[in-house]
């Protein structure tokens, strides 16, 4: 008969243990809120905190309490954030991932004061909070009499902050899954409107390049420099839109599979060449070096397409007066020879951040003016031909990409 007591107070102890695994994996602090709630009426505290660590601010914050009346107020006297910097009992055992039990809490002098006097704690119970591989904060129990707890409900509560850290695992996990879910959605949703944008501006584009050809030939005609002058500068801007519209179009056709290639025989040299003089200017100059010849297979518009995105993008971090490198090289691999095109550029350089999403679609950085789209494409035309785009880059030295081609092209010159 005497052991049922001791029975009843295991079993309840079960019970909470198995309703803390079913709560519903919703938002993090509405559910810790109810691990608290429920671990001060099975402990009859008067205050249960669940401590999570603040990396920014250096901080145990009590992102889960009971609801009873010292909780209330250590909310209300500022104690419910713990600054790592000031000790404490709690942050000794975040930090040495120990479990602290007294009952003679007012006498201990390593206790912070408002906790003892302010508070009126006398019994604690602390043990270190794991979620996931790592000590993330730590479980509190408090109550305002002295030699309250025992060492089986220090036993029960280290049972309890495994638990709660798979509850808290879980809460996290869905709320990644759920984010990035609505990620994706925006996302999904932006790219089909750009794509139906794109397509709509592109039934203008021959209208109009139509105009501005008729406009060149009438102020050539005339003799008018001026005239020309503007009207190819138009052109040169028609252009740019041109590309940009058909970027964002092949986007699409990647979605749904439509991206294909035409290949045939291309001196890629005499194209890396022309994409390199036609993007020269005084202020940006950019170099060619490489063979006079060099014929693969390849399709010429999709090479064509991607040299234009790396060198507009190695211009467009250039600084005024400093070259961009255009280099076309055979190499002969294990597997075959290969043809390397690289286009370097003496700017900032990459910072290490980048790295991770430099390739992903409508992945920009820090100043950019584009929709980030083109490596992420010259990157799929690499690929599609069965080669590589690759990037090397440190802060402070400049970029280089360098796009390689398998199969053995025909080289002279």
């Amino acid at each position: 008969m005497s052991d049922r007591p001791e029975e009843a107070k295991t079993d309840a102890r079960l019970q909470a243990l198995e309703g803390l695994l079913a709560l519903p994996a919703a938002e993090l602090r509405p559910t810790l809120n109810t691990v608290g709630q429920l671990i001060s009426e099975l402990l009859k505290a008067d205050k249960v905190d669940i401590f999570l660590i603040d990396m920014s601010t250096q901080c145990l914050v009590a992102a889960g309490t009971s609801d009873t009346p010292m909780a209330r107020l250590q909310k209300a006297l500022g104690l419910d954030r713990l600054q790592l910097a000031n000790g404490g009992r709690a942050v000794q055992v975040y930090e040495t991932e120990e479990p602290f039990m007294t009952g003679r809490q007012e006498e201990d002098p390593q206790e912070l004061p408002g906790i003892k006097h302010r508070l009126g704690v006398r019994s604690s119970l602390m043990v270190p909070l794991p979620i996931g591989m790592e000590t993330r904060g730590v479980v509190g129990v408090s109550s305002a009499r002295n030699d309250f707890f025992t060492e089986s409900d220090l036993h029960f509560l280290r049972a309890v902050a495994h638990w709660v850290g798979l509850v808290a695992h879980r809460v996290e996990l869905v709320q990644e899954l759920t984010n990035l879910a609505v990620k994706q959605a925006r996302r999904a949703a932006a790219e089909e409107l750009i794509t139906v944008l794109a397509h709509d501006m592109a039934n203008y584009l021959l209208p109009l390049q139509a105009r501005i050809q008729l406009i060149q030939r009438r102020a050539a005609r005339n003799q008018s420099a001026e005239d020309l002058r503007d009207a190819d500068g138009a052109a040169s801007s028609l252009r740019s839109l041109t590309r940009l519209i058909q970027d964002l179009l092949d986007v699409g056709r990647l979605d749904q599979g439509l991206f294909t290639l035409r290949p045939q025989p291309v001196d890629v040299a005499g194209l890396a060449r022309e994409v390199g003089s036609t993007a020269n200017t005084p202020a940006h100059p950019v170099h060619y070096r490489g063979p006079e010849e060099l014929v693969m297979v390849v399709d010429p518009e999709r090479l064509r397409q991607a040299l234009e995105n790396l060198v507009a993008n190695a211009l467009k971090h250039s600084p005024p007066g400093l070259p961009v490198g255009v280099d076309v090289q055979m190499q002969q691999r294990p597997e075959g020879p290969w043809t390397r095109l690289a286009v370097t550029d003496q700017g900032p350089g990459i910072p290490p951040e980048r790295f991770s999403t430099l390739f992903e679609r409508f992945a920009r950085g820090p100043g950019s003016t584009g929709l980030g789209i083109g490596l992420f494409l010259a990157r799929r035309i690499a690929e599609a031909h069965g080669g590589t785009l690759e990037v090397t880059s440190k802060p402070g030295e400049g970029t280089r990409f360098e796009l390689a081609l398998p199969e053995a092209p025909t080289a002279s010159g």
